[in-house]
């Protein structure tokens, strides 16, 4: 929607040459500018609509709705939750068992082979070995995402764009989360530098919006007569309680979880919904730690692994007074090493960004096979890369003598037993340990635990090493065509860097009372805040995850600081991921200079609307021709408008003097029209005189005494059989049209499959009425328009559209500043304002697409060339 759209259309058929369209152009039709290397937001991707339709079925489900009636509607909500909760926590559970199971299957053997052919020379058969588990596992994740191509990646840009109020195809089904769950095991387990825990949030938001619909496409046979939550808004309050479970399965996290919802999902969030999620997260926690203690340590009911995983907790050893956590003046190191981590992430997200852009250009283009060849490719360079590094680059360290008083805690013994049974002795004498294979050749959270907790020393050449390499090899997976989480591997990048720090600190400056795993911890924060920028959730996960509140200050200060430092160069991952695809995401508010802009500017004028009783031939023309998803419901009534006007001189006066002040459809078409003369393009302009050679002189009739009148009749039997002429004015193409309600294209589809009809000779009340159940038990995928058998409704048939369309919905004014247009979209999570006028006109219509920055950004440059 902007400035000349239904000229653009006109020029996209006439002329193919790309290089003649000007930025506004490209803006309106979601291409890319070349030049800039630019990705628009598309236009094919829908809205969700947390606005709720109050129609007659809508009025009759709340008239039979008592106070009994209602409890039990929110017993079973709570109930719904709850298993949302339990079923997240069993996806990780499952996630878990099989990636402990592969990854100890497949270092057992290797290293095996490794201690063995230490002795004969005979490494290259471990390595062989190595690359036939890493290869196999890799090649069944890519297979995996063929069959669903969605669950590729982390699939956090996804949710949040779900969370946003963006439809992404696909992003919910059953079979994305099979694909996701068993792929991002066997990417896991196969080497490659991924992490498990941020695709436990799709799979999450994939089972909150599933289960409580009782039926799946995948699985048509499994089908409950369950005619409850069937809208947007409900789906979209269960996603967020399902990706608040996913958070808190992984990281063991509950308030970070409900937190993280919050921070990306805000625009519809209120308190009820907030003890929803609390919950959930809180079922998927516990969930997940009683059956993980249970299998782990025998131990049922102990609770002892809250998340997928687990920092450990942070303590100095008892024989070193002088040692504490952290202190006042530590803090100054720790923002320096935010500014750090902030430039690393910049630097991590930039080269992923070209990376992610020469994919789209030479990889997706071609046949899936090359899809799988390249994660294949990417799996050997790893294996390749871990395994000469872990045998050849790494140094041999002396073991710390461990210290643990009699009075330590079961899971710091284990935590201890976890820590010295994954430390890699390759090639070094008694009494030593191979600090670069204790860090490649063990799982990612034992490597990470490692740094946290290992009392003994890395060495300063040997961290730097192995920070550049999983930089660029995490870099690299990252948007490969497997299931991948970035969470641990920037955590464990960034507990490098951190480590290397505090090891520099000690040899150099002598600052022998700092806590290594202190600055391993907010390394990690550093690095992991740099890449995906989050704020508010990430500082409390890293908190619930520690289990140490004293860590609250610098862990808030070291994201702080990191992201404002990443905010300088570019975006967060996530939100370069969504830019990438195009969706039309909106920001969390409208520059300040966007309110020299207002409704009328941005909206579309260009309607396709409907009338209130319309023929079936009509409203299946309309329904075939375009792509719209909702229509305005409007009548034309100018029978009896001067009659009207001649009784009532005060009316009379008042419109003479608003007369110059209501913005209509045809003039505010004619003023677009004038101002694209301005445009650069020759095809515009040229479509632009045309239109202006055709217009005759504008009646003298006073139009806005129609559009006044046009409040008060009833909705008149009118059915459009007249489709507009080349030859119209711009009066005649714009016409005056009184707004009723908003009706949707599969509510009109709906009506047209179950034959909701009259014929001429009928009144519109022996119509066939539709339940609420009925109106909504296609949802969320509706039939098409194309597939529908209408052989049996006669074309001439009308339909009466007026008990279904949304008599009320949000409106705005024309002269609405973007602001504030911006704020009432976002806050309540439309999918369509009208824009109508001081009469009742309908001069417009706004949807996510007229908000975007880009969008914006380009109509904010017309109105100053206007100027």
């Amino acid at each position: 929607a902007g400035a000349g759209l239904c000229c653009c259309c006109c020029c996209c058929c006439c002329c193919g040459e790309r290089e003649s369209r000007t930025p506004e152009e490209l803006t309106i039709l979601g291409e890319t500018h070349e030049e800039e290397d630019e990705i628009l937001p598309r236009k094919d991707y829908e809205s969700l609509d947390y606005d709720r339709c109050i129609n007659d079925p809508y009025l009759e489900v709340l008239e039979s709705m008592d106070n009994k009636k209602a409890q039990r509607y929110e017993a079973v909500k709570w109930v719904l939750v709850f298993a949302i909760g339990v079923c997240t926590g069993l996806v990780g559970l499952f996630v878990d068992f099989f990636v402990r199971l592969f990854t100890q299957l497949k270092f057992q053997v290797v290293q095996s082979s490794v201690e063995e052919c230490s002795e004969k020379g005979c490494l290259a058969l471990s390595l062989l070995e190595l690359l036939g588990f890493n290869l196999t596992f890799v090649f069944l994740a890519s297979l995996l995402v063929l069959i669903q191509p969605v669950a590729a990646g982390s699939g956090i840009p996804e949710i949040k764009c779900y969370l946003n109020g963006v439809k992404v195809p696909g992003v919910v089904r059953l079979r994305t989360v099979v694909c996701k769950a068993m792929g991002v095991l066997f990417s896991v387990a196969g080497g490659l530098f991924v992490g498990k825990e941020g695709p436990m949030i799709h799979s999450g938001a994939v089972v909150g919006a599933g289960l409580p619909q009782f039926q799946s496409i995948s699985l048509r046979k499994i089908q409950f007569n369950f005619p409850y939550f069937r809208s947007d808004r409900d789906k979209r309050d269960f996603v967020s309680a399902g990706a608040a479970a996913g958070v808190a399965a992984a990281f063991g996290a509950p308030i970070g979880g409900t937190l993280f919802s919050l921070e990306e999902g805000s625009s519809f969030w209120n308190q009820g919904l907030t003890w929803k999620v609390l919950f959930c997260s809180m079922a998927a926690t516990f969930t997940l730690n009683f059956f993980r203690s249970g299998i782990q340590f025998g131990s049922w009911g102990s609770f002892q692994l809250p998340g997928l995983l687990n920092f450990g907790e942070f303590k100095c050893s008892e024989s070193d007074k002088k040692c504490h956590l952290w202190t006042a003046v530590d803090l100054g190191f720790f923002i320096l090493m935010g500014i750090v981590g902030g430039l690393l992430g910049a630097t991590f997200n930039c080269l992923n960004k070209r990376l992610a852009k020469y994919r789209m250009r030479n990889v997706h283009p071609k046949p899936k096979l090359v899809r799988v060849l390249e994660s294949l490719l990417v799996s050997l360079t790893t294996t390749v890369v871990v395994f000469v590094a872990s045998m050849v680059l790494g140094e041999c360290r002396q073991l710390a003598p461990a210290s643990h008083s009699g009075n330590d805690t079961l899971s710091l013994q284990d935590m201890s037993e976890d820590i010295n049974s994954s430390i890699k002795t390759f090639f070094c004498p008694n009494e030593t340990y191979n600090d670069m294979a204790t860090l490649f050749f063990n799982p990612q959270e034992s490597a990470i635990l490692q740094l946290f907790h290992q009392e003994g020393t890395f060495s300063p050449v040997t961290l730097s090493l192995f920070f550049l390499l999983y930089f660029l090899l995490s870099c690299w997976t990252y948007g490969i065509s497997v299931p991948s989480g970035l969470f641990v591997p920037s955590l464990l990048c960034g507990a490098a860097f951190g480590r290397l720090v505090a090891n520099l600190l000690k040899s150099y400056i002598g600052l022998d009372h700092i806590y290594s795993g202190t600055f391993a911890l907010i390394g990690a924060a550093a690095f992991l805040g740099g890449v995906v920028r989050m704020t508010i959730s990430l500082t409390v996960i890293l908190i619930e995850s520690t289990n140490e509140i004293t860590y609250g200050l610098p862990i808030m200060i070291t994201l702080m600081v990191a992201k404002w430092t990443g905010d300088f160069f570019n975006k967060g991952i996530y939100d370069i991921h969504v830019n990438l695809r195009g969706v039309p995401l909106l920001e969390w508010e409208t520059e300040v200079e966007m309110d020299k802009l207002r409704a009328s500017d941005i909206m579309e004028p260009n309607l396709t609307y409907v009338y209130p009783h319309t023929r079936i031939q009509s409203l299946v023309s309309i329904l075939r021709t375009t792509v719209h998803h909702a229509f305005p419901v409007v009548t034309e009534n100018r029978g009896n408008e001067r009659e009207f006007m001649k009784g009532n001189q005060l009316i009379s006066n008042n419109i003479k003097f608003k007369k110059s002040s209501i913005l209509t459809r045809a003039g505010e078409q004619r003023k677009r029209s004038q101002s694209m003369k301005s445009y650069p393009s020759s095809e515009l302009r040229n479509m632009c005189d045309e239109h202006i050679a055709t217009e005759e002189p504008p009646e003298k009739e006073d139009l806005l005494q129609q559009m006044l009148e046009r409040r008060y009749t009833p909705y008149p039997n009118l059915y459009p059989d007249q489709s507009p002429s080349e030859e119209w004015t711009m009066e005649e193409r714009f016409r005056p049209l009184t707004f009723h309600g908003l009706i949707l294209r599969s509510q009109l589809v709906t009506l047209l499959d179950r034959g909701v009809c009259y014929s001429e000779s009928q009144s519109s009340a022996s119509q066939p009425r539709l339940s609420h159940a009925e109106m909504s038990e296609d949802y969320p995928r509706y039939p098409d328009i194309h597939d529908l058998d209408l052989t049996l409704l006669n074309p001439r048939m009308i339909v009466d559209v007026t008990p279904y369309m949304n008599p009320s919905p949000f409106s705005v004014s024309p002269n609405t500043h973007v602001s504030q247009v911006f704020n009432l979209f976002r806050t309540m999570g439309l999918r369509h304002l009208p824009v109508v006028n001081a009469v009742g006109e309908i001069v417009g219509i706004i949807t996510r697409h007229n908000l975007t920055h880009e969008f914006l950004q380009a109509r904010l440059r017309q109105h100053y060339q206007t100027i």
